[in-house]
């Protein structure tokens, strides 16, 4: 079977953020399928283009066995959110032309943030002289959630746009995938899809890379940790995700020497939130800027609890954040200041953690502490949450899962 897949964020070797394409690939190819797909070419947490990006508008080459188009992507992305939103534009430019040379697939997926991307994976199923069945995949809900973290205002021409936009990716997908519950809930509620033709397939962990490991590893020793209770934050440091909440957390837990909070990632605000703390004289926060996807499970391992936050908004009551898995493929336990469906798998279902308000820097605290001073219970919650993950949420079983929809699609 020949799949194509239109991802802006597709990661390139060794860059870090979500690698859950770059995995179900890497299996669908092994599996003995030839896979290829459309991607941005620019580095997502430093904002740059490598030099061997510079000046071309689409530049092939091979993930292994994967074949990957890396697509013009605007240097505007990390400038301001209007620039972002020219960057999106851009890459929907380079990947329609891109998806015009491809050989013809068999089946096609447009996976969204951005929405733009149903477009260039339109134009790899319908302009061809025989239709091929197309899957439109919602990571995010845009854009609802661009409006309620105020990126967009809502009676704007452009959220206009693209309501119409996710109106009509919907319309004309087969399937349409979503990573959480609350997804399917929502778009059955507005009308946008029919439940049949909805399937359910989250995020997860690559449980063979995130495994439990030496808590006093390299990462511990070099950046002089100790034996501190280590609260890790891991991922972007943008507006939704509300990291400064972490420092007000610091700034109520300094009669706790043993208690350090660990930033591990980029993004627009990880400079001026590294700034703040540093004004605040906060030493129980550090921020350790953007890693490589090959070290962040020693870092998840070195830490004591993994912490997952965002705005204190309700269109984030429907998201499972892809770090939760992954702290606990590593068995340790989260720290969760999301509410909704996360709330629901992380505390009840799987009982690998614990909830604090969004953006209560008290509630956060006390969490923080409640951890700490329970090493039995943090320890419980983590081998909960890995046998969870074993259970539920493995890269394998997700891709063999998604393997099997495109399957049925393509024979039918």
């Amino acid at each position: 079977m020949k799949i194509l897949v239109v991802h802006q964020y597709y990661l390139m070797p060794g860059w870090p953020g979500g690698s859950r394409f770059n995995e179900f690939a890497r299996l669908w190819s092994e599996a003995g399928h030839d896979v290829q797909v459309i991607a941005g070419n620019l580095n997502y947490a430093s904002g740059e283009v490598s030099e061997e990006y510079r000046g071309r508008w689409a530049k092939r080459e091979r993930d292994g066995k994967v074949i990957v188009w890396r697509c013009h992507v605007p240097s505007s992305y990390g400038g301001s959110y209007r620039g972002r939103m020219w960057a999106f534009f851009g890459f929907t430019l380079s990947a329609a032309t891109v998806a015009l040379r491809v050989e013809k697939p068999d089946v096609v997926i447009a996976t969204s943030p951005p929405l733009v991307a149903v477009i260039p994976g339109w134009i790899a199923v319908r302009l061809r002289r025989s239709r091929v069945p197309f899957i439109f995949e919602i990571r995010d809900l845009w854009p609802e959630s661009a409006i309620t973290t105020n990126v967009l205002r809502r009676d704007s021409l452009l959220t206009k746009v693209l309501f119409g936009l996710e109106r009509w990716a919907c319309r004309i997908a087969d399937r349409v995938n979503v990573l959480t519950p609350a997804f399917r809930d929502d778009l059955v509620k507005r009308g946008l899809v029919a439940t049949d033709r909805i399937v359910f397939i989250p995020n997860g962990a690559d449980s063979d890379l995130f495994r439990p490991g030496l808590r006093n590893n390299w990462v511990r020793q070099e950046y002089g940790w100790g034996d501190r209770f280590v609260v890790m934050y891991t991922g972007q440091h943008g507006r939704a995700n509300a990291v400064g909440q972490l420092i007000e957390a610091a700034a109520l837990l300094i009669d706790r020497p043993d208690v350090l909070i660990a930033c591990v990632g980029g993004g627009p605000e990880q400079s001026s939130l590294s700034a703040e703390a540093r004004r605040r004289n906060l030493k129980n926060i550090v921020f350790y800027g953007a890693q490589p996807k090959g070290r962040m499970p020693d870092f998840v391992n070195a830490c004591d609890a993994g912490a997952a936050v965002l705005q204190n908004n309700p269109t984030f009551h429907t998201v499972y954040p892809n770090k939760v898995f992954d702290y606990m493929a590593c068995e340790r336990p989260t720290l969760l200041a999301i509410d909704g469906v996360a709330r629901e798998l992380v505390c009840h279902e799987a009982r690998a953690g614990v909830f604090a308000e969004p953006e209560n820097a008290e509630a956060l605290s006390t969490a923080i502490k409640q951890l700490a001073d329970d090493p039995q219970g943090c320890q419980e919650m983590g081998r909960r949450g890995r046998e969870w993950v074993l259970a539920h949420a493995t890269r394998q079983t997700l891709a063999a899962k998604y393997l099997k929809i495109m399957e049925e699609l393509v024979s039918s």
